[in-house]
C-alpha cells in the first residue's frame, strides 16, 4: 500500500523525528517527550537504547521463522508471550518501559486507553504485566514491525513497512469481564457494547434477511480468519441486500469497531476494505451456537469480504479476531491456543 516515494520519504521522515527527539529527551528522565512522537518513531527511539544482550532476545530479522510457530512476525494468538522478557520485568530499564508504554498508547485511541487498561488489570494484571514485545527488521533503515502481546492482546506497528494490511497484520483484543464463562449480559465486558450494537441491526432485517444471516450450524472455529477471496464462499447474509438505511447502520457499527485505535489505522483498514469493494462485497453472520441464555441476542458473529475478517466471539468471554488487507494473497498465520483463554 505504498510507493517508492512514500517509502523514502517515511525513512526520512522517522530517522528525523528520531533524531529530533532523542535530542529533546537529553536523559531517560525526560522521556515523556517522546510521547509526542509517532508509536514509529518511539520503536526506533527503543530499538536504539537496546543493549546487545536485549537486542538478542526481542528482536529478530524481518522473516524470522520460529520452529514451532512458523513466521514469527505474523503470528496471532489469544493468549501468548511473542518472547519471554515481560515488560515490568527488571529485563527493561525504567526508561525503555516508558517508551513501550507511550508505542502502546501511539496504537490505540486516547479516549480507549482507561478502557484498555480495565481490560489489561482484569486479564494479566495490568500494563506490563504478563506481556512481551519483539521488533523484526530494523527500524533505523525504515523496514520493521513491532508487535505487543500478552493474553487478550496482540497489537502492531510498523510504517507500512508491511504491505497491503492494516493495523500491520492480524490483531486480537479481548476482555474476560467478571469471569471466565460470563453470564449473557456480559457485565462490565469493555467490548461488549460492539456486540450489542451489531444484535440491534439483526433485529431490523426482515424475516427472509435474518434467515439469512442466521448461520444455525457451522460456526468456524476461532482461529479461522484467513482471507476467502473474490471467489470464497461465505456465511451470512450479504451486504448488498441491506436497504440504505441498514448499510450506514453497519457503516456506524464498524466506525464503533475501528475506534478503539489510532486515526492512521483506521483510515487504513477502510481503504483496504474500500479496495475489494467495500461493504457491499461483505457478508454478516450471526451464530445460534454459543448464544448465551438463549436470549436471540448473539454472542457470536462475523463480517467478512474478500480479504476482510472481524470476527466477534463472545462465549465463554469476548475475544476479537481481526485481520484486514486490501489482497486476499496475504497468508494468516494464526493458532488457537488449546490451553488458556
Amino acid at each position: 500500500m505504498k510507493s517508492g516515494l512514500h517509502t523514502i520519504e517515511r525513512r526520512s521522515f522517522l530517522r528525523t523525528a528520531s533524531v529530533a527527539a532523542l535530542a529533546a529527551m537529553g536523559s531517560p528522565a525526560q522521556v515523556a517527550t517522546a510521547k509526542d512522537q509517532t508509536p514509529e518513531s518511539l520503536v526506533n527511539l527503543l530499538y536504539q537504547d537496546l543493549d546487545e544482550r536485549q537486542r538478542e532476545a526481542v528482536c529478530f530479522p524481518w522473516d524470522h521463522v520460529d520452529q514451532k510457530r512458523g513466521l514469527l512476525r505474523t503470528r496471532i494468538e489469544n493468549n501468548w508471550r511473542i518472547t519471554k522478557p515481560i515488560i515490568a520485568s527488571a529485563f527493561f530499564s525504567a526508561h525503555q518501559k516508558e517508551l513501550i508504554r507511550a508505542i502502546f498508547e501511539g496504537m490505540t485511541n486516547p479516549e480507549w486507553h482507561s478502557r484498555f487498561d480495565r481490560q489489561l488489570k482484569d486479564d494479566v494484571g495490568g500494563f506490563g504485566k504478563k506481556q512481551s514485545i519483539a521488533i523484526f527488521g530494523n527500524p533505523e533503515s525504515g523496514k520493521f514491525e513491532f508487535v505487543l502481546t500478552s493474553r487478550h492482546m496482540t497489537l502492531r506497528c510498523d510504517g507500512n513497512s508491511a504491505g497491503h494490511v492494516a493495523f500491520a497484520g492480524p490483531i486480537l483484543y479481548a476482555h474476560e469481564g467478571e469471569r471466565l464463562y460470563e453470564k449473557p449480559d456480559h457485565k462490565n465486558n469493555v467490548f461488549w457494547p460492539q456486540a450489542v450494537e451489531a444484535n440491534k441491526l439483526y433485529r431490523t432485517l426482515d424475516a427472509k434477511h435474518q434467515e439469512l444471516a442466521l448461520v444455525t450450524k457451522g460456526m468456524p472455529s476461532e482461529e479461522m480468519v484467513g482471507f476467502k477471496g473474490e471467489k470464497g464462499i461465505f456465511q451470512g447474509c450479504p451486504v448488498s441486500e441491506f436497504a440504505d438505511n441498514q448499510k450506514a447502520e453497519l457503516q456506524r457499527i464498524l466506525n464503533m469497531l475501528l475506534e478503539p485505535f489510532r486515526d492512521s489505522d483506521r483510515k487504513e483498514a477502510l481503504q483496504c476494505l474500500a479496495t475489494q469493494g467495500g461493504l457491499d462485497d461483505c457478508h454478516l453472520a450471526f451464530y445460534r451456537e454459543g448464544d448465551l441464555g438463549e436470549d436471540g441476542i448473539y454472542d457470536n458473529w462475523r463480517l467478512e469480504g474478500p480479504s476482510f475478517v472481524w470476527y466477534f466471539r463472545g462465549r465463554p468471554h469476548v475475544h476479537v479476531w481481526v485481520n484486514v488487507a486490501d489482497t486476499s494473497s496475504v497468508k494468516l498465520n494464526s493458532y488457537q491456543n488449546s490451553v488458556g483463554v
